[in-house]
């Protein structure tokens, strides 16, 4: 009987891993598939069917963010993460859930914040964005549900200190689906618990 083979380690992958995650640290890139694109490049891997996957690409960015960037880093965190506290207690009555690197940690000074918002009233966010005088722009996003891809509404505001804030309004029943997992998806208390830590 043979012996199972060790895992073979995919070293051209994992270049392009480390190389893409130092484009997403140092150049501000917050496109996976461009960085991934531009590492391919830049290590003469163009045609390469080695692309690493968006997971390896955060795992190399963590690893990288605290060996070159331990000073500044966490404060740039802090402060997306307040930010996106902020308006999540704003918005409190959409049930919001924060998602994206803010939440993962990957995030840098040039990332966007990533919200998640649950009402059957398509225009009730819309509404309240208004009634508050709440600058935002307006538009679509493609979502999952139930198996389907379904349109829904999706708006993005401005902080005070540029950084954007990506908003997603998801039906109520989508709340409860169980994709939501602790890793991925947080609360007001779980981000309140994040910023105590």
């Amino acid at each position: 009987m043979s012996k199972p083979h060790p895992q073979r380690r995919d070293l051209m992958r994992e270049q392009l891993a480390q190389q893409a995650a130092k484009l997403m640290a140092e150049d501000g890139i917050t496109d996976h598939a461009f960085a991934k694109r531009k590492a391919a490049r830049q290590l003469g891997a163009s045609d390469t069917q080695h692309l690493p996957s968006n997971q390896e690409v955060d795992d190399a960015l963590h690893s990288y963010r605290t060996l070159f960037q331990p000073e500044s880093h966490p404060d740039i965190l802090y402060q997306l993460r307040t930010e996106a506290l902020d308006t999540m207690r704003l918005l409190a009555s959409f049930h919001p859930y924060l998602t994206g690197s803010v939440l993962s940690g990957t995030a840098g000074a040039h990332s966007d914040i990533n919200l998640m918002l649950f009402s059957d009233d398509e225009k009730a966010v819309l509404l309240f964005l208004l009634k508050h005088n709440i600058e935002f722009e307006d538009g679509e996003w493609i979502a999952r549900i139930g198996g389907h891809e379904k349109s829904v509404p999706s708006y993005t505001l401005s902080g005070e200190y540029g950084t954007q804030t990506h908003i997603i309004v998801l039906p109520e029943n989508s709340l409860h689906s169980g994709s939501r997992h602790p890793e991925t998806h947080a609360d007001i208390a779980a981000v309140e618990a994040l910023l105590a830590d």
